[in-house]
């Protein structure tokens, strides 16, 4: 109810007493009830609009989830091809993954389940060998009429004269390692008749004790990078230092032009029954290196996983004497850090050219949002005389950008001939110098400080 009055008029609602008007005044007089839909409504505008802001928080949040599935799914497009006779179902967990076309089994045994590290186990045997033969028999006729085709001009020594900056690339490391965790003794076969990669593991050789008891418990997890979503494991080996493995895995539907972009990719682990296996040491071989016309058998040293945990940069280095121009190039980088609660980073690459301790030239790459796998291919160019070259260095930081606080550093390494940041970075400046127009390509670990 509303009640209005002017100059000395005098009013009051029912059954109350009246109240004089001051003269020049208005004065509305509003009842309870309207008091009461004024609060309702007010409240229920804050709940809309609460939960309008809800809503687009999660439709935010539901759209950047998506992308970086996407971006997962893209990154790791799997690489074993389909075979219309040959399938592998593995139970991992509640998820039953078809795996095709990659088989293994045990050198000397027919069809026998491998047991994994988690317990469980599983036939990996899709294309078994018959009893009585070896898994090293020789081959029939016309494969070694493939072999003696390709003697002279093999595919994988053209694509390796031949191909570009690429994932192998990523994983050509001739570094030694940083200290010895043992060596791991394989070999490889190529079957082109049927387009089949056959893996041996042979043994193991001075690992290193992760138990109390002075031994370990290794076993080997293989797969073909960039595919990491199919793996194989070799079974476990108690309590040995120097375990024989002697299994057999078949990757089968390679065409060999194919199987040149591929790495295979060995990690040895300990297994451990109450906590998380231990990581013992890994091997990269990219497979553009091998020659598949003979059947080549190796013994690589195993390399330690990094400590530090902050990731990989893959750097190029060029200097031109005519024209006094060294030029850096940033490919990619791996495994970064993650800084950001999504367990993310928004990483780039901030470059100093400096004269001892005195910066002279800064150039930086752009930025790469909720990855930790960038791929930057960003070159540098400075003018540095020839006379200078061995004095100077470039600092190269890798950066997370921040929109509200201050960007944090990831990693960095120092490129440099004298007192580098590592020594693998001294060894990429020297050969640098010592190619001149030669582009030197090269894995860096990134320091924290």
């Amino acid at each position: 109810m509303h009640v209005a009055g002017q100059d000395g008029d005098a009013f009051a609602p029912a059954g109350q007493p009246q109240v004089a008007l001051a003269p020049g005044a208005t004065y509305i007089v509003a009842s309870g009830m309207e008091r009461k839909e004024v609060i309702w409504t007010a409240v229920l505008s804050s709940l809309l609009a609460l939960l309008a802001l809800v809503a687009a928080l999660y439709a935010c949040y539901w759209w950047q989830k998506r992308k970086r599935k996407q971006e997962e799914e893209e990154e790791a497009e799997p690489v074993v091809m389909q075979h219309p006779t040959s399938s592998l179902s593995r139970l991992n967990g509640i998820l039953s993954l078809k795996t095709p076309l990659i088989s293994t089994k045990a050198l000397g045994t027919a069809g026998t389940p491998n047991k994994t590290p988690s317990g469980t186990s599983s036939n990996l045997a899709g294309t078994s060998i018959p009893e009585g033969k070896s898994a090293g028999a020789t081959s029939p006729a016309p494969q070694n009429k493939a072999l003696q085709n390709v003697k002279n001009e093999h595919p994988s020594m053209a694509f390796l004269q031949n191909r570009s900056i690429s994932l192998v690339d990523m994983y050509i490391d001739n570094s030694e390692p940083s200290e010895n965790v043992g060596q791991i003794h394989f070999s490889l076969e190529y079957d082109f008749q049927n387009t089949t990669l056959i893996l041996r593991i042979i043994q193991g050789k001075e690992l290193p004790a992760k138990d109390l008891s002075g031994t370990s418990d290794p076993y080997v997890r293989v797969t073909l990078l960039p595919d990491k979503k199919h793996r194989l494991e070799t079974k476990i080996k108690r309590r040995t230092l120097n375990p024989r493995w002697n299994e057999t895995f078949y990757f089968e539907g390679f065409p060999i032009q194919k199987l040149q972009s591929r790495v295979l990719h060995l990690h040895v682990f300990d297994y451990d029954r109450f906590s998380r296996d231990d990581s013992i040491g890994e091997v990269f071989l990219p497979l553009c290196q091998v020659d598949f016309s003979e059947k080549p058998s190796f013994w690589k040293a195993l390399k330690p996983p990094a400590k530090d945990k902050c990731g990989e940069l893959l750097t190029s280095l060029c200097y031109h004497p005519s024209n006094s121009i060294l030029t850096l190039t940033l490919l990619k980088a791996r495994n970064l850090k993650a800084k950001d609660i999504n367990g993310k980073s928004d990483p780039y690459v901030k470059v100093w050219l400096q004269f001892g301790d005195k910066r002279i030239e800064k150039r930086k790459t752009a930025i790469f949002k909720c990855t930790l796998n960038p791929v930057f291919n960003d070159t540098f160019s400075f003018n540095v005389p020839w006379e200078k070259i061995r004095e100077c260095s470039l600092d190269v930081m890798v950066m997370d950008f921040d929109n509200i606080g201050r960007n944090e550093l990831i990693g960095r390494i120092l490129l440099a001939g004298k007192n580098g940041s590592g020594a693998s970075e001294t060894k990429h400046w020297q050969d640098m110098i010592t190619k001149p127009r030669q582009t030197i390509v090269q894995w860096h670990r990134l320091k924290p400080e």
